[in-house]
């Protein structure tokens, strides 16, 4: 049985709580937010207790994991302050909001096992989609388009909260919202040799610092990869990504995926998955988190560990460095 605290008690905390209660191999004895009421909350509703300070978590239980569901530019230091004391770190996305972060990631998971909560990665349709994509039966892949198009209105940033400024959140609709989409398109993609991006603020001005708009465009030899998203749309629709093959098109949209040829489309059956919290932010969190556990206990890489976010990472973060709004 894996001990495990967690780190931050807000809105995700609850999905990482509720798939830790129901695996047989984990045990929630602990978690830690400096708002005291929150810790104090999800300590009543899990059995566990609550601390208002993570390094005193970290001394006082004998932890064999933690999970880090605070606010991103915290997850370097804190994953490195576990991995120092011989305790496996499972991180929210981003895992660091700039390369310095990034390091300190790296220098964890050389201490320790690290898990980064790329949760879509473990989708049902992803993954067929990936099967389709490697099969050969379609062609090589010419292209890559995927949108996200949500709501997050002025209520969504609290005043005074760490959401929507650089120095906290480190970005805004891509870094926090399409990140996932992001990291999916270059599984396909592979590393890009040209990132350029442009970012705006369309709907939020004087609200947050950062983009509620990202376009970007991302080239890797002859292919061309297109990433549109946006918070100022009026709903949380479902996230699309379309692969252009030779032989075919693969359309996701939500939990569907179709095969588009000869003017017809074929739905796939790709199996049903149960979302743990809100449908758009993907249902794969019980099969990420239970195959961060499986690794450790099979002495094996985890399929999320920071090795296999690098091209996401890098990406991410170039994007980043080359446009500020």
């Amino acid at each position: 049985m894996y001990r495990v605290g967690i780190v931050g008690c807000g809105n995700i905390s609850g999905v990482h709580a509720k798939v830790l209660a129901a695996l047989e191999e984990t045990e929630l004895v602990s978690c830690a937010d400096i708002v005291r009421e929150r810790a104090d909350g999800m300590a009543a509703s899990y059995g566990c207790r609550a601390y208002v300070d993570y390094e005193e978590m970290l001394e006082a239980e004998r932890l064999d994991a933690v999970h880090l569901c605070t606010p991103h530019g915290l997850h370097p230091a804190m994953a490195l302050a576990a991995a120092k004391r011989g305790i496996a770190v499972f991180t929210e996305k981003p895992p660091a909001i700039d390369r310095k972060g990034w390091e300190m990631i790296r220098e964890a998971a050389g201490l320790v096992p690290v898990g980064i909560c790329f949760q879509n990665r473990y989708h049902g349709n992803v993954i067929r989609m990936q099967e389709l994509a490697a099969s050969g039966d379609f062609g090589a892949l010419r292209g890559i388009r995927a949108f996200v198009t949500w709501c997050r209105t002025a209520d969504y940033y609290p005043a005074g909260g760490w959401k929507g400024t650089w120095a906290t959140e480190g970005g805004g609709a891509l870094i926090n919202q399409a990140v996932h989409t992001l990291d999916l398109m270059l599984r396909f993609l592979g590393a890009p040799d040209q990132v350029e991006a442009h970012l705006a603020n369309h709907h939020l001005r004087g609200v947050i610092e950062v983009e509620d708009t990202a376009e970007i465009y991302l080239r890797s030899g002859d292919r061309t990869a297109l990433l549109y998203a946006s918070t100022a749309y009026s709903a949380d629709a479902p996230v699309i990504i379309e692969l252009d093959l030779e032989g075919a098109v693969l359309r996701l949209e939500g939990d569907g995926l179709e095969i588009r040829r000869g003017g017809k489309a074929e739905s796939v059956d790709c199996g049903g998955d149960i979302a743990l919290g809100k449908s758009y932010w993907g249902v794969g969190h019980k099969a990420c988190i239970s195959d961060f556990y499986a690794s450790i206990r099979e002495g094996r890489p985890f399929a999320n560990d920071p090795a296999s976010c690098e091209v996401t990472m890098e990406t991410l973060l170039s994007v980043y460095e080359s446009r500020k709004i």
